[in-house]
């Protein structure tokens, strides 16, 4: 869904751009923006709690209005007051405002312009010509009168309505986009977007199909052991909030790059809490897209914080990956500031506690630094692909006979095998008795050295054949 994706990824080469129109939702926190956004789009994609600063990072969504679509950005606040956290937010904010073609400026209407808004309204007078004053929880015609306080902005007149009750909604949608750039008609007849837009059916709305074409890449793990660092160094673009506070991540984050292995749909999740430490609000909700993330991704990045070893809720979410059945890549970062002796006490640790991961491999890595990022692409790419092979029949059967001929099944025979499905290898077994789960094993890991599946989980089914 994310569209307007910065110019400059590193090594990861060229991000893909949808090139439709951009629209920022900006202003204080608290007055309604991620309520705004989901009524847009129709569902809960945002999270809402009423609480200042929940929405931390931008975070983009594809919409559609009376056939135009476009990107719509929600902002994490933009404030000058605060700590370190809150100006990073506010910087991220700026960001999407300067690349956007609509800032929609929303305001409590039940509030009439606070100091915050004069400030945030000092910010948005650089680009005047695009901002959109939108005049929110007006739920009644009584508020009216009210909303009328903030022309002194120097916005001109508000847009009226309510973000929680859906007033004013389709009116407000109709002036939006009347100030998108017109498309361009080319010769053809065909339609397609301006600014250098790619001329292709993606100005209709993404089908499911167009969307999983591409290789989504969870990037999971506990709270503050980098995962938003490792998806900036990916993208080369500060496009989540990092800060040394736990749960700066809310939701999951998606960024499509194109990279010389083809395009990358890399998912930034929140981090991953102990239930007891999970309320029921913002962070419940961030539990379940994190897990919707993983449920969905091609592939994982299990980011591990090398100085904490592997820790109990490491393993519990390692447990959570695997029965997800997509292939784990387990990356212990901050490997730069580690001892050698703690270094090999971590590769033990990884070992041990993640020894039902034995096919995973373990890259070492400093997101913050650089380090040994390059290997990850690679990786990714071969697991990818292992993700999605098909083994030819005839090669499977000749390779399952040499197996069998070394190590016989325990009181069964395997008639022949077929692959029925990818996403991950499935394999079929036709036998003459039940395979005890020891020789399942076996040939799993057998099977998997010889195609070269690498970390990709190979699912084995048996059917039993009688009269043999």
């Amino acid at each position: 869904m994310s569209s307007n994706v910065p110019d400059n990824i590193g090594e990861f080469g060229e991000p893909v751009a949808e090139r439709l129109p951009v629209v920022v939702i900006a202003g204080r926190p608290n007055v309604g923006k991620s309520t705004l956004v989901n009524r847009i789009v129709g569902r809960r994609a945002a999270i809402v709690e009423e609480r200042p600063g929940v929405t931390r990072d931008r975070y983009e969504l594809k919409a559609e209005w009376q056939g135009r679509d476009f990107v719509i950005i929600d902002t994490g606040g933009v404030t000058e007051r605060g700590d370190t956290l809150d100006k990073k937010v506010t910087a991220q904010s700026l960001r999407a405002i300067n690349d956007a073609d609509v800032v929609v400026f929303v305001l409590d209407a039940t509030t009439g312009p606070t100091s915050e808004d004069d400030a945030v309204a000092d910010l948005l007078r650089r680009c005047s010509d695009k901002v959109l004053l939108l005049a929110n929880k007006v739920d009644s015609q009584n508020q009216v009168a009210e909303a009328w306080s903030l022309t002194a902005l120097g916005f001109g007149e508000p847009v009226m309505i309510s973000a929680l009750h859906g007033r004013g909604i389709g009116d407000f949608l109709d002036l939006l986009t009347e100030r998108f750039p017109p498309l361009a008609i080319p010769d053809d007849g065909s339609r397609r977007v301006p600014r250098g837009g790619v001329p292709r059916e993606r100005n209709a709305p993404a089908s499911q199909r167009d969307r999983e074409a591409v290789a989504a890449v969870a990037i999971v793990g506990r709270p503050n052991v980098g995962k938003s660092t490792l998806f900036n160094r990916m993208v080369g673009d500060e496009r989540s909030v990092v800060h040394d506070v736990p749960g700066t991540t809310r939701d999951a984050i998606d960024t499509v790059i194109e990279s010389d292995f083809g395009p990358l749909r890399l998912i930034d999740t929140a981090g991953l809490r102990r239930k007891s430490r999970i309320g029921e609000g913002s962070e419940y909700y961030s539990l379940v897209r994190s897990l919707s993330a993983i449920d969905r991704a091609d592939v994982s990045l299990l980011v591990i914080d090398g100085t904490q070893g592997v820790t109990h809720q490491d393993q519990r979410l390692a447990e959570r990956v695997d029965i997800a059945g997509s292939p784990i890549l387990i990356v212990l970062n901050k490997w730069d500031i580690l001892p050698t002796e703690r270094k090999l006490e971590v590769t033990e640790e990884v070992e041990d506690r993640l020894a039902f991961l034995s096919y995973a491999p373990v890259l070492r890595i400093s997101a913050l630094t650089g380090l040994g990022v390059n290997k990850l692409l690679p990786a990714l790419r071969e697991t990818i692909d292992a993700y999605h092979r098909r083994i030819p029949t005839g090669k499977l059967n000749e390779v399952l006979k040499s197996i069998q001929s070394a190590h016989p099944a325990p009181g069964a025979r395997i008639l022949y095998a077929a692959q029925g499905a990818i996403d991950p290898p499935t394999i079929t077994l036709f036998t003459t008795r039940k395979l005890d789960p020891s020789y399942l094993r076996y040939l799993s890991r057998s099977l998997r050295e010889r195609f070269e599946l690498g970390p990709t989980t190979l699912k084995l089914r048996v059917r039993i054949r009688g009269g043999h």
